[in-house]
């Protein structure tokens, strides 16, 4: 993630669960070197990180449950036109309904001001 600046994400949280990968040192200054507050998800509560979650859910729903991979490649291009759909075209609440991408844009432009 060296390609940002520092403090590019200010006023960004993360919501995470306990994993060692959220937990680990490295990840951790790197999210405080972007400028992003970190909490993580309360033990036994996971809608606590429920847009991840979410995110998954629809994920599986609407691609992988779909389709029978014959290789990796074939699962790899299948989520990647999924994910392509899902960040460029589809409106979300949460976002305003925005589109991620959209959302992103817009929460960069305003971190650049600060």
């Amino acid at each position: 993630m060296g390609g940002f600046g520092k403090r590019i994400a200010l006023d960004l949280g993360l919501r995470h669960d306990w994993g060692s990968q959220y937990k680990a040192r490295q990840f951790q200054a790197e999210v405080k070197w972007l400028g992003i507050r970190s909490t993580a998800a309360y033990v036994g509560e996971p809608e606590c990180n429920g847009v991840a979650e979410r995110f998954i859910r629809t994920l599986k729903e609407e691609c992988i449950h779909l389709h029978d991979f014959e290789t990796l490649e074939d699962a790899r291009a299948v989520i990647e036109a999924f994910i392509e759909r899902y960040n460029n075209g589809w409106l979300l609440q949460r976002h305003g309904y925005m589109n991620p991408a959209g959302a992103r844009e817009k929460l960069s432009r305003k971190a650049a001001c600060v």
